[in-house]
């Protein structure tokens, strides 16, 4: 059966689309780590751990070997590090464009006049309520 390229790359992404596969890829990025290490630096189950390691096997992305008990995981390739970059790279760009905008609108609320004191408190016929 013959899959569609934008739907390979969909399923590409959804498999990235959790957040300790992402960290496990960011760790991996400098080299092998051993499970344990990868389990002290995420703060999960080693059971989901576990888990999630399989999916990104599976899926290619990531290598394992053992050495003795030890077992460590290892991208397949440099591409994945390259893409985090990307993504790092992207994320940066849209964060600082909202921080731009988030700059904006914290200037238009300090440049637009205070209503008055007394707006709210007109009669129906327009001039100022009595005060009590």
């Amino acid at each position: 059966m013959h899959v569609p390229l934008y739907q390979a790359k969909a399923d590409f992404f959804r498999m990235l689309g959790h957040p300790v596969r992402i960290r496990v890829l960011e760790l991996l990025q400098h080299g092998p780590v051993p499970v344990r290490d990868l389990l002290a630096d995420i703060d999960i189950e080693p059971s989901s751990l576990s888990q999630q390691l399989a999916v990104l096997r599976r899926s290619g992305i990531v290598v394992s070997t053992r050495e003795g008990s030890t077992v460590s995981y290892a991208l397949a390739g440099g591409d994945v590090a390259e893409l985090l970059r990307a993504a790092r790279r992207i994320l940066t760009e849209l964060l600082a464009g909202q921080n731009q905008l988030l700059s904006q609108l914290r200037q238009a609320d300090t440049a637009e006049p205070a209503a008055p004191a007394t707006e709210g408190l007109l009669t129906d016929r327009g001039s100022p309520r009595p005060t009590l």
